[in-house]
């Protein structure tokens, strides 16, 4: 059985949460190390199960807390080489372990599948992480999907997947016009049709449950973006991720 949570998600802070009974690891820290440690003990989650932390790109709502997760919780922090030197220096762990993209890095039994997407990062990378038999995806900051994305998406049981914007709100919103191009770009984020049209035409046969994350304050509402998957609630689950608290604990 796996636990899956997501910590933070949002334009403000992205982390996520995958463990079993003894071991876990993190996906991102967008938030404080006294945050995402706070947040995991209000969701019955125990900080010294988790044995790493990954990152999956240099943002600083995806490794703002890189550096103090690694001290306070005394964390492997792994990311490539082309993250770590993208970053901010005050943000990069002390001790940081490389992956290259396309790689298998095993962490306490859990094995985890590393590949490149598409974002306006130095080397933007996702997430499968497996454990008997058992596959979460963390899908976030995606331009377009890429073959990768869609390749894993069919393997997975449980999904964080991006549900960034609404195309109106966005073109229709206060931001800046470059802001705008670059949020519905090739290299910026997922909408919430981009999404649903991923899940209509690769989710696998065994997926159970997809938390919507990543959702912008500004371009987006958890209602809308629910509201976008309807047709999809016959095939599994949908579910709302929050970026002021952790959010639902899901058994897999």
């Amino acid at each position: 059985m796996l636990e899956i949570c997501a910590i933070a998600s949002g334009s403000n802070g992205n982390c996520y949460y995958i463990g079993n009974e003894k071991d876990a690891v993190l996906i991102d820290a967008g938030i404080s190390a006294k945050q995402i440690v706070m947040r995991m003990k209000d969701r019955g989650l125990n900080p010294a199960k988790v044995k790493a932390l990954f990152i999956s790109h240099e943002h600083s709502d995806h490794m703002r807390g890189a550096r103090g997760v690694s001290k306070r919780m005394n964390l492997p922090v792994y990311l490539t080489a082309k993250t770590y030197n993208g970053s901010y220096k005050n943000l990069r762990p002390d001790y940081p372990r490389y992956f290259v993209p396309g790689e298998e890095v095993e962490v306490s039994g859990f094995t985890i599948h590393t590949f490149l997407k598409n974002h306006d990062a130095s080397e933007p990378c996702s997430f499968r992480i497996q454990h008997n038999n058992i596959n979460v995806g963390v899908f976030t900051d995606i331009g377009e999907p890429c073959d990768n994305v869609t390749a894993h998406l069919k393997l997975c049981d449980g999904l964080f997947l991006e549900t960034n914007y609404d195309v109106k709100m966005l073109w229709n919103g206060s931001y800046p016009y470059f802001l705008k191009k670059r949020v519905d770009s090739d290299l910026g984020h997922l909408s919430n049709d981009q999404a649903f049209n991923l899940l209509q035409n690769h989710a696998g046969e065994n997926l159970k449950c997809v938390f919507l994350s990543h959702l912008s304050k500004e371009n987006n509402t958890p209602e809308i973006a629910l509201n976008s998957m309807i047709e999809l609630t016959s095939r599994f689950e949908i579910k709302l991720t929050s970026r002021y608290e952790a959010g639902e604990v899901f058994k897999l």
